[in-house]
């Protein structure tokens, strides 16, 4: 099996390493897909060529993923997947572009270095080639999580543009403090907010475009903010409710 892989990025790289098959990078940064075709005993392909390859991969930021798709999809005889972590559009367009061949779109939901770990999985038209593909990646220990592209995208509201505006907002309002006055609570937000900002902006940037999450949790921020001491007991129980079955005392006024 042959398999291009458009988009030399980490994530690109962790595909072409991950799959047992022939792999070629191709990229608008030639450098790029040639030090991913280094790192994983690959080759370098012409980013427009007419070469086609049993398996054409999408590897690039959910906002071009789409106009990727558009472009590539003539190259792929088999079976064409993405790794863009957006599913829905990314889907819409394989079917479009691609609808004579297998289409699959994955997210990895770790960092490539953290590898291996979950990968959510929509099927929208399987066959021998990614149901290869599939076991491949699971003999390497990572766990398919079957799901749908609407499921997955509305997750992602919560799992990552919620999730990565509070982390970034207390990056942003936080101020140092003394050695020493540091709670549990204090020291897991700055191990959150240290790992989140040493990633690469673009791809916070082009999740907080594509999915919604930040504006709800600027709401609840305001909203705390505002609440007299009444107000904000209602919202901590709220709050418990989401995350609690069973409410539990903590004593937790310094945790």
């Amino acid at each position: 099996m042959d398999v291009l892989i458009v988009g030399a990025g980490s994530m690109g790289t962790w595909f072409g390493d991950a799959v047992d098959a022939r792999v070629a990078f191709a990229d608008i940064d030639g450098d790029a897909a040639a030090a991913a075709a280094d790192a994983v005993g690959g080759d370098v392909a012409a980013l427009e060529g007419e070469t086609s390859y049993d398996v054409v991969c999408l590897a690039v930021p959910m906002t071009h993923v789409t106009d990727a798709i558009a472009a590539q999809a003539p190259r792929a005889e088999r079976a064409i997947v993405d790794v863009s972590g957006v599913m829905e559009p990314a889907l819409a367009a394989m079917e479009r572009h691609a609808p004579d061949v297998e289409r699959v779109s994955l997210h990895p939901l770790f960092a490539p270095e953290r590898a291996p770990g979950s990968i959510a999985v929509v099927c929208n038209r399987s066959g021998p080639v990614t149901d290869e593909l599939l076991a491949t990646l699971e003999a390497r220990g990572n766990e398919l999580l079957e799901t749908t592209a609407a499921e997955h995208d509305e997750a992602m509201e919560t799992v990552q543009a919620a999730t990565h505006a509070a982390v970034l907002s207390f990056a942003l309002a936080a101020e140092s403090v003394p050695e020493g006055f540091e709670t549990p609570i204090y020291d897991a937000m700055g191990r959150l907010a240290r790992q989140v900002t040493a990633g690469t902006p673009r791809v916070y940037a082009d999740i907080q475009a594509t999915f919604d999450g930040a504006d709800a949790v600027a709401d609840a921020a305001a909203e705390i903010a505002a609440a007299d001491s009444d107000e904000l007991e209602t919202l901590y129980e709220e709050a418990a409710a989401n995350w609690h079955d069973d409410r539990e005392d903590s004593g937790g006024e310094t945790t």
